[in-house]
């Protein structure tokens, strides 16, 4: 339902964002991940229409969000990361006033209101003035404006921002239900929330789109290395001595103790390398009884920092490159000056 078409934004000469071709299909609840400033905001933006991009396209069901802008914008329930609340307004009020500028039936108002109070769990505070509300409800408030009539499409840019733990608890299953019918798109720099209830996920860096996949698959092709942890009851270095015989093991490192005739340590094995049976049966003839074994094959975290991290890296290697061209060119034309002379 939705295509994104080589989307670049530029301001000037800074490129905000790079050439995104991405597709969306109903049902799946799609998350951006980045760091602040890495063009999150100013994607959704240009998928909403807010903005207008300085090349591609965006199709919302094959109408194009500049061109067709009212039938595509129709589909579109949007939460921008600073909701466009009129203050002076009741919850209830602003939320007459959003519906009918989404030109929802007026025999349908009331029922599409409710609901979106009651999903929000705003109700309560209807007849509250919008100013008087904490940064968490005004942040609810701004959800209800979004999923109101609800539209196929529900575009939220940071959801979950001055919630407090338990709100945002609720959010998140609000989003995954949302996410049964309808095209669910979320940004976040919090890594967690995004994995936690997202079926896909674009990672973006400086504008660029460096990864795309599932959460479970962006695990899987981590490049890092094999991670146990181990808790064993016994001397230190006996330990770590055993563990280092085992084939496989690169590197024991020592964590805190759990217990006090018990010791940790993280243990990083080769890549595709499960040595876990192999250090069972060592520490077990080595008579090191073994109270725990967790394997942490890496981290949603681990991934994000190693794709951003190549994205800079590769920009300070097209800099360097850029500087040795520049040199090459200068020295050959002083070396044909000096032949002419």
């Amino acid at each position: 339902m939705i295509e994104i078409r080589h989307l670049t934004k530029k301001y000037g000469n800074r490129t905000a964002v790079n050439d995104l071709n991405i597709t969306f299909e109903k049902g799946k609840i799609y998350g951006f991940l980045g760091p602040n400033g890495a063009g999150k905001s100013t994607t959704m933006n240009m998928i909403t229409g807010y903005l207008a991009s300085t090349e591609g396209e965006v199709l919302i069901d094959g109408h194009d969000i500049l061109k067709e802008a009212e039938k595509a914008k129709k589909k579109i329930g949007y939460l921008p990361e600073n909701p466009p609340l009129y203050t002076d307004m009741t919850v209830k009020e602003y939320l007459s006033f959003v519906a009918e500028l989404k030109g929802i039936k007026k025999a349908d108002r009331e029922k599409a209101i409710e609901d979106a109070m009651n999903l929000v769990k705003i109700k309560d505070r209807e007849r509250q003035l919008i100013k008087g509300l904490s940064k968490g409800y005004k942040q609810r408030v701004g959800f209800a404006q979004a999923i109101l009539g609800m539209p196929e499409i529900i575009i939220l840019d940071e959801p979950t921002e001055g919630l407090d733990p338990k709100q945002r608890v609720e959010i998140k299953e609000l989003i995954k239900s949302l996410g049964n019918n309808h095209i669910v798109i979320l940004s976040s720099h919090i890594l967690g929330e995004i994995s936690a209830v997202c079926d896909y996920i674009f990672v973006i860096s400086k504008g660029k789109l460096v990864a795309s996949d599932t959460t479970e698959n962006l695990v899987s092709k981590s490049e890092g290395e094999h991670k146990l942890e181990v808790t064993v009851k016994g001397e230190s270095e006996t330990v770590k001595k055993v563990l280092l015989s085992v084939d496989g093991v690169k590197e024991v490192r020592p964590l805190d103790r759990k217990e006090a005739e018990t010791v940790r340590f993280q243990v990083m094995a080769k890549k595709n390398r499960d040595v876990r049976e192999e250090m069972f049966y060592a520490l077990a003839n080595a008579k090191l009884p073994v109270y725990g074994m967790n394997k942490d094959t890496g981290s949603l975290e681990d991934i994000f920092l190693s794709l951003t991290g190549e994205v800079h890296m590769e920009e300070e290697r097209e800099k360097l490159q850029k500087s040795v061209d520049e040199m090459d060119a200068k020295v050959a034309v002083e070396e044909g000056s000096e032949q002419e002379s």
